[in-house]
């Protein structure tokens, strides 16, 4: 029998991804204009009508800075709203797969975070994801999902792009990029992501929280400077540090994510250089 998947915001970044990766499948693409998730009654009526066996939210509040400004939407939409969608697939029997962010982490670390260790969110943006994950896990079988620096976008993508989208697109066109030399990521490719979402719900893998993002870890700089060896060009970079750009929100400064958990629920992620070169060709 055909798995029903309901992905919400299937309209962004990554909805757009996930929604290709389970194309073989029964899918409800639900936009954030057609199913807007802190609406409770609309997301209890849409699972009972699907009926589906796979529940995939994809949606957020993903405006770290705009989240100090709006904090109580980024509740609703980033934590509340979690709430709601694990009681709607609870009555319905559903897995539950969401997606938080590394910015759970106050970034002191010096290796990469694995799972267990201490969360400690610095910002409304990732104070209101960690309550998202907490109150996507009260669902009887939920898979969480810390992702971070996601790249990936198609050429023809007009919605928000991450950084590193950013980052090629200037560089192909020959413009200085300003890049850090002291924040330190993990970059994740978008088709990775997907990949590994599909692994999760396809077999028999312990629910709970992952790191999926793509093996490795780098500064910013080094990011940009690999971006420009696979593209055959000869870079303008300008260093800077994180203490000389004022931002409304704190960003944790060491971001790398440990995946292997991931690894040992059977799904290897490729190193980001490997991820890097495969979206750039």
């Amino acid at each position: 029998m055909t798995k029903r998947i309901l992905v919400t915001g299937a309209d962004g970044q990554l909805g757009s991804f996930i929604v290709q990766a389970f194309q073989d499948y029964d899918v409800k693409a639900s936009t954030r204009k057609r199913l807007d998730i802190t609406n409770t009654e609309a997301i209890h009526q849409t699972i009972k009508d699907f009926s589906p066996s796979v529940v995939i939210n994809c949606a957020a509040y993903n405006d770290v800075d705009g989240a100090e400004n709006e904090p109580s939407i980024a509740l609703e939409v980033n934590a509340l709203a979690l709430r709601n969608i694990a009681r709607a697939v609870e009555s319905c029997g559903a897995t539950l797969v969401h997606y938080s962010t590394d910015f759970v982490f106050d970034g002191v670390a010096t290796s990469a975070y694995n799972e267990h260790d201490r969360v400690s969110p610095k910002s409304t943006y990732a104070a209101s994801k960690l309550l998202g994950e907490w109150f996507a896990l009260d669902a009887p079988r939920a898979f969480v999902l810390r992702v971070e620096s996601l790249f990936g976008c198609h050429d023809n993508w007009t919605g928000r792009h991450g950084t590193l989208d950013k980052i090629a697109g200037n560089l192909r066109k020959g413009h200085e990029v300003q890049v850090f030399t002291d924040r330190i990521v993990s970059p994740t490719y978008l088709v990775d992501v997907a990949a590994a979402t599909r692994h999760l719900v396809e077999n028999s893998v312990e629910p709970g929280l992952y790191h999926c993002v793509n093996s490795g870890y780098g500064t910013w700089y080094s990011v940009a400077e690999e971006v420009a060896r696979v593209l055959g060009i000869t870079p303008r970079l300008k260093s800077v540090t994180m203490d000389t750009v004022k931002t409304q929100a704190v960003r944790p400064k060491f971001c790398a994510l440990s995946n292997q958990k991931l690894a040992k629920a059977g799904f290897s992620m490729p190193s980001w250089q490997d991820a890097l070169g495969r979206w750039l060709s």
